[in-house]
């Protein structure tokens, strides 16, 4: 199971509101629960991929499959849980899952290999920080789940710190000129750099969660 399934579960929560059956609706609950009991370190950084038993559940293992190590903290995964856990706030307004997205947030604002800019290193952890590779994909998610927890939550000013992250990715290091980087709109994305694949690329979740973010901020500001 990889922390990125925690964006699919809106599908789920979806499902149910669109078929009233709510058997859709306790899956999703039931793996929001089983990640944040079983994905997470103390400090509130998350592993990538747990390794469950087929035949009783139990956790065999906890790994990761892109990011520097087993015990890192691969950037774009800790924006996939926030994006996830603020979005099943949404769903269900159970708190444990607001504050969760709030705890995870703390442990990347507090991070010293998090830059001042937004727009984090391929992994918080990477021993080549600050000569490797920044992730705009990891940052456009955060952005866009930032906007939607500063409706939530005024732990932090959220929005100020989205607004900062997307300054810097709509900026000549991060935005490409119109008709170049394959017409993608972001430069600088990292797919799996342990598997020297899609490294320094412009990816099309890094432009759809920054075009999310975009509007999420017009509707704030509106």
């Amino acid at each position: 199971m990889i922390i990125d399934n925690m964006m699919n579960l809106e599908l789920l929560f979806d499902a149910t509101e669109l078929s009233g059956d709510s058997t859709f609706y306790h899956v999703a609950v039931t793996h929001a629960d089983n990640t944040l009991r079983n994905h997470y370190r103390p400090d509130y950084s998350t592993w990538h991929v747990i390794d469950y038993s087929k035949q009783d559940g139990s956790v065999r293992h906890r790994n990761t499959h892109q990011g520097y190590s087993d015990e890192s903290a691969w950037s774009r995964g800790q924006s996939w849980g926030i994006y996830g856990y603020v979005m099943c706030y949404r769903k269900t307004k159970d708190p444990k899952y607001l504050a969760q997205a709030e705890n995870v947030l703390e442990f990347i604002a507090n991070h010293p290999n998090y830059p001042a800019d937004g727009i984090p290193y391929w992994d918080f952890d990477s021993p080549d920080i600050p000569d490797t590779y920044r992730d705009a994909s990891a940052g456009s998610i955060l952005a866009s789940a930032l906007y939607e927890l500063s409706t939530y939550s005024k732990k932090r000013n959220y929005k100020e710190w989205a607004d900062k992250i997307v300054n810097t990715l709509s900026g000549p290091d991060f935005r490409a000129s119109l008709g170049e980087n394959g017409n993608f709109i972001l430069m600088h994305s990292v797919g799996s750099l342990p598997h020297n694949s899609e490294v320094d690329v412009p990816l099309n979740y890094a432009d759809y969660y920054f075009l999310e973010a975009l509007k999420r901020k017009k509707e704030l500001e509106k």
